[in-house]
């Protein structure tokens, strides 16, 4: 290798020019000496640099033969070189292999691309430092999301048993059903989930409750299935067709099954739009509400208190706001939250109270928070 540095002897200490340095066995780059000032003497190679440890070779560990310096003893150079004995070893490419795991024609293709760091090639021959990290594969997965959604997604795909898809299905299902009078218990919710089957012994049940319990594990689905996607009329529409279809209500002339309400009602003693106000009522609502660009935990309770005031179908109201809440949460990787019946009184208190009092609903909901980020924690997924 060929260096610019100073002579020191006295008679040339001021002249620069060209000289050689060389080790007997040759296997070390070029490269250890970048950044590295030689100088030398009649007796000595003295190195000075930031990359090394500054240190003299005597003229017993050197001889030289014109401008060519030869290093006899490689080992005692790389000791004084690097500092105490820290010198690097290098491996060949077939020791490297069976180091990474990976095969010989893998470790040549890293080092002629340059992946591999302080790796040099003596004719065809690759030498690689012992600690040199494996190069990551290009085409290596990468890590999995850990947004609730994601998971969500992956255990519903997989049918994963026992998981929070599983428990977000049940308990979302029972108490938000069982707020609207249906009398499954919890474990008939779980049993026709997980079976899809529900044993009934010297008891009567109502079928629409079974029924809705099945479409709402439905409706779940598709809040998971399109939680990123824009909300619109047509997916409020198909929410509430999935939950009341097959239902007593979807036979009868008066009840518009996926269409807004044909009849006024009132919710909690409240009046509600009247049947022609609906379709621009839920237009300027969904048009304010989209407006925004990042919807915050307040946005969504405002949205779901003003879309349960304008009441827009004959029945479902609330599981269907409740679902849109828990889809736009998801959206916006917020922890969302179940309603619990425990809640309820607190929950509509909170819908009647938010103009003049947002703390209500907002403590009711974070208490329910509370609650969901509880099964996050037992499940182990980050939030």
């Amino acid at each position: 290798m060929l260096l610019h540095h100073y002579y020191t002897s006295e008679s040339r200490c001021d002249k620069n020019f060209e000289i050689e340095v060389k080790f007997i066995d040759n296997i070390l780059p070029d490269s250890i000496f970048d950044g590295v000032r030689i100088s030398i003497s009649r007796s000595s190679i003295s190195c000075v640099g930031k990359k090394c440890n500054n240190f003299v070779l005597n003229v017993i560990d050197i001889f030289a033969d014109g401008m060519v310096y030869y290093v006899i003893d490689q080992r005692s150079f790389l000791d004084r070189f690097y500092g105490g004995g820290s010198w690097m070893r290098y491996l060949s490419v077939a020791e490297i292999a069976k180091k990474w795991d990976v095969s010989e024609r893998s470790v040549r293709n890293y080092c002629a691309q340059g992946r591999v760091n302080s790796a040099f090639l003596t004719g065809k021959t690759w030498s690689i430092p012992e600690n040199a990290e494996k190069p990551e594969r290009t085409n290596k997965r990468k890590d999995k999301s850990t947004t609730l959604l994601d998971i969500l997604k992956e255990q519903k795909a997989s049918k994963c048993s026992g998981g929070i898809y599983h428990k977000t299905q049940i308990e979302l299902t029972y108490n938000s059903n069982h707020m609207e009078g249906s009398r499954l218990t919890h474990d008939q919710t779980r049993y026709i989930f997980e079976t899809n089957t529900i044993g009934v012994e010297k008891e009567v049940l109502n079928v629409d409750d079974v029924i809705e319990t099945a479409n709402h594990f439905r409706c779940i689905d598709m809040i998971i299935d399109h939680a990123k996607a824009a909300l619109t009329e047509k997916f409020i529409k198909e929410l509430h067709l999935v939950l009341k279809n097959g239902t007593s209500d979807s036979r009868k002339d008066w009840f518009a099954v996926g269409e807004y309400k044909k009849l006024p009602n009132e919710v909690g003693g409240r009046d509600t739009a009247l049947p022609e106000e609906v379709a621009d009522k839920m237009k300027a609502l969904l048009t304010e509400y989209n407006a925004k660009e990042k919807k915050t935990f307040e946005d969504i309770l405002d949205f779901h208190v003003k879309f349960e005031r304008i009441h827009p179908f004959q029945d479902g109201n609330g599981r269907v706001g409740r679902l849109i809440m828990f889809k736009e949460c998801l959206k916006y990787n917020i922890v969302p939250f179940i309603i619990e019946d425990k809640l309820k009184m607190f929950y509509y208190r909170g819908l009647k109270e938010w103009d003049n009092e947002k703390g209500y609903l907002t403590d009711t909901c974070l208490t329910a928070q509370n609650r969901y980020k509880a099964y996050l924690d037992y499940f182990r997924i980050a939030y």
